[in-house]
């Protein structure tokens, strides 16, 4: 356990506090809150996917609810336009002057609903957003506030009228998660609570924008030795020379593998593991449980993966069970 005169054990209580207040309406669906909570305190943005009708949307605005920090969902479209996300220059005609008028992406959470619903064009008009926390308008640039956090819903990519995310911006998602339908039983819960007039849809704020800043930098107390790190490293190595770890099958099936932030990433993502589960060092489990959320939007594979209807998670799980973790 970590012992730095309370600190841990009081953001800790703080996290748990909130799972539980996001219970109150949210059935189910605790591994997204868990990513959801490890993207916040890691500070990477969090792409989730699933078909219409999973919660998607009331998970993230009761998070930020909890939270109480600034919230603002944008419902992406085929017509949404640059300026519709980030703000654009008005003209003042009293003064003669051109002044900012600023989006709703000036917030602490931003909800990008269906982002794959609109063109390439408006997508890329988060990437400096969600790099490097500002925003440029007109001939000048503007901070975000912190903490800026990207939580984007996305359906299915077979379904009409979605386009895929540019690589780019994929990479600048921390976590892609996918959810599912709930089990019948959940479900079950879900109708008698929302099957009624006026469904419980409060919770309690119980931490702020400084809590979430304060439990960042407690990741950095976080230890991962170099057998670790060494693990990391060829895990996403293994993405991009499959041979060299006996997978080489996966050469025709890998178009290209993670890029350096896939390392940064599952570092981060596995301190954050370790913080929520009472521990000041980093274990070969806790990578594994981020590894699928890290890599699967990473690794592209080819036509001939398609062909064979084989995926990138197929791909991560076999370099999983292939890569020998240290003891």
């Amino acid at each position: 356990m970590m012992s730095t005169g309370g600190e841990f054990e009081r953001t800790l209580a703080g996290l748990d506090k909130a799972r539980s207040e996001m219970s109150k309406v949210i059935v189910g669906l605790e591994d997204l809150v868990e990513s959801l909570l490890v993207g916040m305190l890691c500070d990477g943005h969090v792409l989730i996917e699933g078909v219409p009708g999973l919660a998607k949307t009331l998970t993230v605005s009761v998070l930020a609810n909890t939270i109480g920090v600034a919230f603002n969902r944008i419902q992406f479209t085929p017509d949404l336009l640059p300026g519709d996300l980030i703000g654009t220059m008005v003209y003042n005609q009293k003064s003669g002057d051109f002044t900012p008028h600023k989006g709703p992406i000036f917030t602490n959470i931003i909800l990008a609903d269906e982002i794959n619903r609109s063109p390439a064009k408006v997508q890329s008009a988060l990437l400096e957003a969600m790099q490097e926390h500002q925003v440029t308008i007109g001939d000048e640039t503007y901070p975000l506030d912190e903490p800026f956090l990207v939580l984007a819903t996305q359906n299915p990519i077979e379904q009409e009228g979605t386009y895929p995310l540019p690589e780019a911006q994929l990479d600048r998602f921390m976590l892609k998660v996918k959810i599912s339908y709930p089990s019948m039983e959940e479900e079950r819960e879900i109708m008698r609570r929302m099957a009624v007039s006026a469904p419980a849809m409060e919770v309690e704020k119980v931490l702020d924008g400084g809590d979430i800043i304060r439990a960042r930098r407690l990741l950095d107390s976080i230890r991962a030795n170099e057998k670790i790190e060494g693990y990391i490293l060829r895990i996403v190595d293994a993405t991009r020379n499959p041979g060299k770890y006996g997978l080489g099958e996966l050469h025709r099936l890998i178009s290209h593998g993670a890029s350096p932030r896939a390392a940064i990433f599952l570092l981060k993502t596995a301190k954050a593991k370790a913080f929520l589960s009472g521990r000041d060092h980093v274990l070969p489990d806790d990578i594994k449980r981020v590894g699928m959320e890290v890599l699967r939007h990473r690794v592209a594979t080819t036509y001939k993966a398609e062909a064979d209807n084989i995926t990138s998670e197929d791909v991560v799980d076999a370099i999983f069970d292939k890569v020998e973790a240290p003891e």
